[in-house]
């Protein structure tokens, strides 16, 4: 599997497939792990999408600091690489330093930069320096167009596998709003771009000590964002989100992704040729 970033880069490169980037939020256990990965993989086998199993070690970044994080770095790998391995699917996690670029670089197949942390040159330098594949996060502060600049520094560090992920602007207080304008100027960068629909409905610290969410709206804006040509979709699920340790309140029920897939493919089917 040392070829997977290679093998995942032209597909993902090629734009022929519809791209999911999906898991639960943060790693709660490795049993949850695999019934999501498992579940989504035959799933995407299924429909003909491209299928990369998202989770994350340690949630840096909760509102308070009573909040799950999640098993840490070294065991949260570890979970990651039993997934990658017994599965055979590709894996996704966020990185919020440059070690744990480096660390985190031998066990995963793509390096996700935080929202938070997507102007961090040295975090970003980092992470292309593995030679694994980088998602670059639009931070909720930014632009569509400043986006460029973060991709710029990738590149410039030698980075030529990059995706980019539109994932929302802040709007006022403890809310953020999607400008579907976003797909198509991030596209003119020449990177396969992501629309995370999970998080464009997060209302950041809306609960107080925690994040809230609209989750009925993220596929609304799913649908949306591949109509305006997005590659792919980031979703974040969870067999029962109400019970789930982190970002609860957005992430989509994973009895309901099949439906979700299923539509945007024909939504994608609709547009082909238009964007």
């Amino acid at each position: 599997m040392a070829d997977f970033p290679e093998k995942l880069w032209k597909t993902l490169s090629a734009r022929r497939r519809l791209t999911l980037i999906g898991g639960p939020c943060v790693i709660e256990s490795e049993a949850l792990c695999f019934q999501v990965a498992a579940g989504l993989q035959k799933l995407c086998e299924k429909l003909g999408v491209t299928y990369v199993f998202k989770a994350s070690y340690d949630k840096a970044n909760r509102t308070s600091s009573k909040s799950f994080r999640g098993p840490g770095l070294d065991e949260g790998l570890k979970v990651l690489s039993r997934v990658r391995k017994a599965l055979g699917v590709p894996v996704l996690t966020d990185v919020h330093t440059e070690t744990q670029a480096a660390i985190a670089g031998e066990a995963v197949d793509i390096l996700q930069i935080p929202a938070f942390l997507c102007r961090q040159t040295d975090l970003i330098e980092a992470a292309v320096l593995t030679g694994k594949i980088v998602n670059l996060k639009k931070g909720q502060f930014l632009s569509p167009a400043e986006m460029g600049q973060v991709i710029q520094k990738a590149q410039k560090a030698g980075g030529e596998r990059i995706l980019v992920t539109e994932r929302g602007t802040t709007f006022g207080y403890n809310n953020l709003v999607t400008d579907m304008r976003a797909i198509p100027i991030l596209r003119g960068f020449g990177c396969p771009v992501i629309f995370d629909a999970t998080h464009a409905v997060q209302l950041p610290g809306g609960s107080g000590e925690r994040s809230s969410g609209q989750r009925a709206f993220a596929p609304v804006l799913a649908r949306a964002a591949v109509a305006a040509g997005a590659d792919g979709v980031f979703l974040e699920t969870h067999p029962n989100p109400e019970r789930a340790l982190s970002d609860g309140p957005n992430m989509v029920r994973l009895a309901e992704v099949p439906r979700l897939l299923e539509t945007l493919l024909k939504v994608r089917d609709a547009v082909r040729g238009a964007i």
